[in-house]
């Protein structure tokens, strides 16, 4: 339009190969923008501003805008300051004692969300249970890349079971990806997840999720939680590496089993416990029954002790 004064629409779609359709679209779009103006020779036609006019204009506007925008930011951020002030002062008594309650999952969520975002340099997590569904799955990869982008070193140890659950599998390798340090073991004592060394998230009952979580901030308890993660990620396995079996020719899945044998666990229990399935867990059982030569579950046991399989204790 600065070049050819005298196009009409069709000529400008023609210049550009565009239809008239689009040429229409860019003319609201630079009226819009007050980059054109009627024209005084033809009535209905419009003309180009020049540039040295009209652009200089259009930043001067958009200056204004950022302006009042960055000042709603401002306000907003005002708004936030003081609802969070606001709620911190309506937060329960309990949430400053040493121990906070979580009765219900929603109240779990909720404080857990709010304890990631928190989170400055650290967090460690035992992850009971085998497969993760999708769900899981997906909010924890989403906290990973929020970890990665924070600097925060993140370490979690899962069950053994995982690594033969294609989708577990693939979802902790692009956790690992996210520099998300991921080992297995045979079996976990409970869920539980620490943030900072400060404080320490555990179910109320560890064979009950449903009953909600106890959020633990005393340092002697939160240090006797970190010791015993320290403690499990020592003796537990690197996502990529094999597990060796010991002297006896057992792996650390079929040791826990024999464990929970001589302790007198049910088929149930030790499938929950592992995270594998009933069915797996009675053909491990049958297994070692044969290889220890024992009639029954608990003579299984006692032969293990016997030959030094497991802690006579």
């Amino acid at each position: 339009m600065l070049e050819e004064p005298r196009y009409g629409v069709a000529e400008i779609a023609a210049r550009l190969s565009w239809t008239t359709e689009q040429v229409h679209e860019a003319l609201d779009e630079l009226g819009r923008l007050s980059l054109l103006r009627a024209s005084r020779d033809e009535p209905g036609a419009q003309r180009a501003i020049s540039p040295e006019v009209g652009l200089p204009a259009l930043l001067a506007r958009q200056e204004t805008e950022l302006a009042m925008h960055q000042e709603k930011i401002a306000a907003s951020r005002r708004a936030v300051a003081a609802i969070v002030a606001d709620y911190a002062e309506l937060r329960p008594a309990q949430s400053r004692a040493e121990v906070e309650q979580l009765a219900s999952l929603d109240s779990v969520r909720h404080r857990l969300e709010e304890l990631v975002h928190s989170c400055r340099t650290e967090i460690l997590s035992f992850v009971p249970g085998g497969a993760q569904c999708e769900e899981t799955s997906m909010a924890a990869r989403s906290f990973g890349v929020t970890w990665a982008e924070r600097g925060i070193q993140a370490r979690g140890v899962y069950l053994d079971s995982v690594r033969n659950h294609p989708p577990t599998l693939h979802h902790l390798q692009r956790l690992h990806e996210q520099r998300v340090q991921i080992r297995t073991t045979a079996a976990l004592p409970l869920r539980m997840t620490i943030f900072d060394r400060e404080v320490a998230l555990v179910p109320i009952d560890p064979e009950q999720h449903q009953r909600g979580a106890a959020l633990h901030h005393g340092r002697g308890t939160v240090a006797a939680l970190c010791a015993l993660f320290e403690q499990t990620w020592r003796a537990a396995h690197p996502l990529g590496a094999e597990r060796d079996r010991d002297e006896s020719g057992l792996t650390s899945q079929e040791r826990e089993v024999l464990h929970l044998l001589a302790e007198g666990h049910t088929d149930d229990s030790v499938a929950r416990r592992l995270g594998i399935s009933v069915r797996t867990g009675r053909r491990i059982t049958a297994d070692l029954l044969k290889r220890l030569g024992a009639r029954s579950r608990f003579q299984a046991g006692a032969l293990a002790a016997a030959r030094g399989w497991i802690d006579a204790a």
